[in-house]
């Protein structure tokens, strides 16, 4: 291949949906009040769960923890979207893409650990309800966490290394809204077999694995709570986790549908509008599902707010 055709890249154009002015139009007010929703949301889950006392426990530690994740991934693609949405000039610097990348990457990699970090915690509190304080003390809650962002942001930046050391050719065109890692990987020339292999490593290890012990802590759950003589006590051990159990559910089934349907040789818009939805819909559904299924989350919300306005 001649030397002219295998450049250094200093930036890409992101296509999105440049071929439907109206779609991004459409999709510009929609994306901007679901983003507002999430930030204003999100923010007001980490608030609560740090100025109420009571919410001062594990369960609402990692879910501190989840709000933060989803501020930061929709963070990492949205604004430079909404610009997009509205400008001619679709470009992102060959810098800013490996950013964008690795971050997108970290945090969506961080998020399914501490799915499973949250359904083994739901595990001891449920089954092993006298020795849950020792059993997940806050130390190992630091150490949870903290080896949870550490781990995936390595990964992260090892796998956008791999790739973005790679010589592109001819146009850089990414045929997506954001630099997703498989779309430039499409653009390069050179022999991407370690990236590929990493990054089939890392979706193993962190889909097939987390979802599988999710599932396990549930099933036992499941048996514990079939246990308990009364349908109150049923009723109300379950509340506990159902919030939990239904962002799991919505985060894997957007993940599954994307990804294990059947793959077509041209990207439909249509394809890249759900991807558009399901990467903002699902952070900013998270705190409305822990919010409304939650009634010690609405307690510290009213006591916060009340505060605040008799404050005032």
């Amino acid at each position: 291949m001649e030397p002219s055709n295998r450049t250094a890249a200093s930036e890409f154009i992101l296509k999105g949906f440049s071929g439907y002015p109206a779609l991004e139009h459409l999709l510009f007010p929609l994306c901007s009040a679901m983003y507002l929703v999430t930030l204003l949301g999100n923010t007001a889950i980490v608030a609560v769960s740090m100025l109420d006392a009571r919410l001062h426990t594990p369960m609402y530690f990692f879910l501190g923890n989840l709000s933060v994740l989803d501020i930061c991934y929709t963070s990492t693609f949205v604004p430079l979207m909404l610009v997009h949405l509205l400008s001619p000039r679709k470009t992102i610097s060959f810098t800013g893409c490996a950013i964008q990348m690795c971050l997108s990457l970290s945090t969506g990699s961080t998020e399914c650990l501490l799915l499973a970090i949250m359904a083994y915690d739901r595990y001891l509190a449920i089954c092993q309800p006298l020795r849950y304080p020792v059993l997940m003390s806050h130390r190992l809650c630091l150490m949870l966490a903290g080896a949870s962002w550490a781990l995936c942001l390595f990964k992260s930046v090892a796998e956008t290394v791999i790739a973005m050391r790679l010589p592109f050719c001819g146009h850089r065109v990414i045929r997506h809204f954001t630099c997703e890692i498989l779309a430039v990987l499409k653009l390069a020339c050179g022999d991407t077999s370690v990236s590929d292999a990493f990054l089939l490593v890392g979706a193993i290890l962190l889909l097939p694995v987390p979802l599988s012990l999710i599932c396990l802590s549930y099933m036992l759950i499941l048996a514990t709570i079939l246990r308990v003589p009364s349908a109150t006590g049923r009723r109300k051990a379950f509340s506990t986790c159902s919030a939990h159990l239904a962002v799991v559910l919505l985060f894997y089934s957007t993940i599954i549908f994307m990804y294990m349907k059947p793959k077509s040789k041209e990207a439909r818009v249509s394809d890249q509008v759900f991807t558009v939805l399901y990467a903002v819909v699902t952070p900013m559904l998270n705190p409305i599902i822990y919010s409304l299924r939650n009634k010690e989350v609405k307690e510290a919300a009213r006591k916060v707010w009340g505060s605040r306005w008799a404050c005032r």
